[in-house]
Formats: C-alpha cells, sequence, structure tokens
C-alpha cells in the first residue's frame, strides 16, 4: 500500500488490485515479446519475400502427398507470421501497460482537496473475506463507503435486474450496485465490529454516479463525484465515535495491519 500525503486529509492508496511489474518479468516479457515479434517479420520475408512457397505449388497432376504437403505449408505461410505478431505484440503491449500504468484515482482521492482535515480516505480496502471496497472513508460521521456505477454504455437498469456489457458486446446480469454497497456497508460494520466488540461504528454508503434515472434506497445513497464533500458533511455526527476508537479504525486501513 502506498500512502500519500499531498492532500488536506490523510489517504492511504493500495495497490494491491493491480501490482506492478518486477524487473525481471519486464525483461523476459520484452524478450519473449520482442522475439516473436521479429520471428513474425522474418516468417512474413521467407514467405512472402523469397520463393520458397514455389517448392509447395501442386503439380499440374498433384498425388495425395503432395496435396497435404501444399496444404500444410500455405496454411503455415498464410497465419504463422500474423500469429507470431500478434502474440509478440500482446506481450509488448501488456509489460509496457504494467511498467508505466499508475493506479486509477477514485472520486473520493480525487476530491480528497475538499474534504475536512478529520476524514481520512483509503482506496482499495481488501477485507479479510477477500472482498475489494473501492473506498472508505473515516470521518465524525463514523465510517463511509463509496462506490462507483460504471461508465454510461456499460451497465444498465433492466427494471429490476442490472446487466453489464462484455468484451464482445454481450449484456450479462450483475449484482445490483446499489444493494452491493449496501452489503458492502454491512461487511465493513461487521469487519470493525471483530476488532472492538464494545463499538458499532456507523457505516453509510453512497454510489457515485451522474445517470439522474438511479434512485437512492434506504441503504445506499447517489451522488454524483463533485457532491462527496456535500454528503460527507451532511451526514450525523456520531458523538460515540471518540478520538481514540477513530485512530483505532483508521489503524485497520494502515499498510501491514
Amino acid at each position: 500500500m502506498i500512502r500519500h500525503d499531498d492532500a488536506p486529509v490523510q489517504v492511504i492508496q493500495s495497490t494491491r488490485p493491480r501490482p506492478s511489474i518486477g524487473r525481471g518479468d519486464a525483461i523476459r516479457g520484452l524478450v519473449v515479446g520482442g522475439t516473436l515479434f521479429l520471428g513474425a517479420i522474418l516468417l512474413g520475408y521467407l514467405v512472402f519475400g523469397t520463393p520458397f512457397l514455389h517448392q509447395f505449388t501442386p503439380s499440374p497432376r498433384p498425388q495425395g502427398m503432395e496435396i497435404l504437403t501444399g496444404i500444410a505449408a500455405w496454411s503455415f505461410a498464410l497465419t504463422a507470421p500474423a500469429g507470431f505478431g500478434l502474440v509478440g505484440a500482446v506481450r509488448l503491449a501488456t509489460v509496457l501497460d504494467r511498467a508505466t500504468s499508475r493506479p486509477r484515482l477514485t472520486p473520493a482521492v480525487k476530491m480528497a482537496a475538499h474534504l475536512g482535515e478529520d476524514c481520512v480516505v483509503a482506496a482499495r480496502v481488501v477485507l479479510p473475506d477477500g472482498r475489494m471496497i473501492p473506498e472508505i472513508v473515516v470521518g465524525p460521521f463514523g465510517v463511509a463507503i463509496i462506490e462507483s456505477l460504471p461508465p454510461e454504455g456499460a451497465c444498465r437498469n433492466q427494471g429490476m435486474a442490472w446487466e453489464a456489457r462484455t468484451h464482445d458486446g454481450r449484456w450479462v446480469a450483475i449484482e445490483n450496485p446499489l444493494e452491493r454497497a449496501a452489503r458492502d456497508a454491512d461487511r465493513v460494520r461487521r469487519w470493525f465490529g471483530d476488532h472492538d466488540r464494545d463499538f458499532v461504528v456507523k457505516v453509510h454508503a453512497a454510489l457515485v454516479t451522474n445517470d439522474k434515472a438511479v434512485a437512492r434506497t434506504p441503504g445506499c445513497a447517489v451522488i454524483a463525484e463533485d457532491q462527496i464533500p456535500a454528503w460527507l458533511n451532511a451526514l450525523p455526527v456520531q458523538r460515540s465515535l471518540t478520538a481514540d476508537r477513530r485512530e483505532r479504525i483508521v489503524s485497520y486501513l494502515r499498510p501491514g495491519h
């Protein structure tokens, strides 16, 4: 986990969901990808730049083995260079992407400069059961979890059902984002409760989206990204959350806990 101290509030940012690539893996990936790509170029030259394929051109009256050999040679010639080149290019692109990428900023982290100094934002928190919570904000109100609806066009609401678009354009059923956020709030509440059974922290949930058609539920608010500071400020103060209890909750979110 990486800690950022360049904002008015403390921000704890996790990189576990997208680990960086090691130097050894990067070198191996570049070598393998580069070899495949160069191999594709050499194969392409051998196939189309030399008389190599002429020897596999069938005679006017080809025999069975000659036909099979010709089919195999031409199939290899037409598919191997493109296949090697595609695999090599994908390998190189993957290595470069992992080597240069940085974790995407979550909504509350982006709005950290507008939050009060008494707030702490933790991004991409992995619970003991393996569930990843996109954002947890600790403040005078207790705890708030903030989740985001996928971009417009990536998901849709069909009555009581929600669907997400896959890479091949199909729509598949997904968990209701509002219900998921409410259940995640319960998970976080139980997680903190396991550490301190004498105190129950209030946990609020919000879904960030610009879709006006998405309505809030009793267990989850619906807000735009720029409304996060106002929503947090409007939450009622939990007076039983003392400074010691607040620091204890924050300690669970810190690296190495």
